[in-house]
Order: C-alpha cells, then structure tokens, then sequence
C-alpha cells in the first residue's frame, strides 16, 4: 500500500501547478454578476413588484451585483492585503445577493433548493469560497 501512495505522490508532485486558476472561478462569477446587475437597469417600480421585493431592495441587489463582479475582479488584481480584503468583501456581498435571491424566488425545503436550484447554490458556495479564503483561492 505504501508503494502505491509514493507512485500517486510522485505522480501528483510531476504535475505542473498553475498559480492563475482563481481566474478561473473569478471570471466566470464576474460575468454572471455583471450580467444579472445590468439585466435589472432601467430600474423600475414594476419589475421589483414582480418579484414582491421593495424598488429599493431591487436597486441595491441590482447595484451589488456590479459592484461584486468589479470588486472581485479587483480584488484577484491586487496580491496584497487590501485585494485580499476586497476578495473577501466581493464574497460576502455576493453570499447576501444570493441568500435574497434563495429566499424570494425558491424558497422551501433545503434538498429541494439544493438539487432544483443548484445554479442559485454554486453562486452561493462561490462567495462563500471568497468570503472566507480572499485571495488565498489562489
């Protein structure tokens, strides 16, 4: 058994190590924000009633999204603390948006909204990964 750990270490150290793979799970994160934010402008009365949310949840949902997907582009730029910091920022404010999203558009038991929204979820765990790690992704 010992034989094979050392063929799977050796194995696993000649891989080559790409120290830029954050870019991608922030590229995509970012785009799909940027996306979704202005998908909402011209802000309207009616569209934030659609969904029963107030026009002022909807505005700064609709603002946090583009602000989240430039912050946490940012954030991957800057390899100091304060990217570090605003990685983090970009997490939580995207862990907020979703949990809004989750709570007013899927609401119900947790395995339904984890196998039927599972977009919703992965956007979620996303920001989680930010939240708490920053610029450690990297």
């Amino acid at each position: 058994m010992s034989n094979l750990s050392i063929i799977i270490e050796r194995f696993s150290n000649s891989l080559p190590e790409f120290c830029k793979a954050h870019w991608l799970l922030r590229l995509p994160i970012s785009i799909i924000f940027f996306q979704q934010g202005v998908s909402k402008f011209p802000l309207s009365v009616e569209d934030a009633s659609s969904y029963d949310i107030p026009f002022l949840l909807w505005s700064l949902a609709a603002i946090g999204e583009i602000t989240v997907s430039v912050l946490i582009i940012f954030g991957g730029l800057l390899r100091n603390m304060l990217g570090d910091l605003i990685s983090r920022l970009a997490g939580v404010v995207c862990v907020f948006i979703l949990l809004g999203v989750i709570i007013t558009t899927n609401w119900g038991p947790i395995l339904d909204i984890i196998l039927y929204d599972h977009i919703h979820v992965l956007l979620l765990v996303c920001g989680l990964l930010f939240a708490l790690r920053g610029n450690k992704t990297a």
